[in-house]
């Protein structure tokens, strides 16, 4: 399966043919609601869960129901297009599933979701795998503690 990416559009109507070609190359059927919801997560800076997805989306396509929201997330996430995750127990946030491999730090203050590059898990993954005779087939790092700003206001 092919990736799209989004870097260096800036136009909706490019934007628009990018989601609709992400979900072309997978083969589902492409619908405004559907594009909609793709165009929402890859412009969403940040990790969206699906009732922002969904309030976002309702500003433009006012009778787009929850469950729809739903349904597309989980075939998204089924075909690889987005990756959910799991930051806490409460609910679920989603990204376009990422090109380069990348971490999340979680703030505990604020709840501020702050991406960054390591090779972190190729080493945790070759020297745990090694040393305990584990097969890894996914890795996910999240680090959690307090971002400069509630650092600063805990003080």
């Amino acid at each position: 399966m092919g990736t799209i990416s989004n870097k260096g559009i800036n136009d909706k109507a490019g934007l628009l043919r990018i989601n609709r070609g992400a979900l072309n190359i997978s083969g589902v059927r492409v619908t405004n609601q559907r594009a909609l919801i793709m165009e929402i997560i890859r412009q969403g800076e940040g990790h969206l869960d699906a009732d922002e997805i969904h309030r976002r989306a309702r500003e433009k396509e006012p009778r787009l129901s929850l469950s729809t929201v739903y349904r597309t997330l989980h075939m998204f996430k089924k075909l690889g297009l987005v990756e959910e995750l799991h930051f806490d127990e409460n609910h679920h946030h989603y990204e376009v599933s990422p090109s380069t491999e990348h971490h999340h730090l979680l703030c505990i203050g604020c709840g501020r979701v702050i991406e960054f590059n390591h090779p972190l898990t190729r080493y945790v993954e070759r020297n745990v795998a090694e040393a305990k005779g584990f097969e890894i087939v996914d890795a996910k790092i999240s680090l959690t503690g307090y971002c400069p700003r509630c650092r600063k206001s805990r003080k």
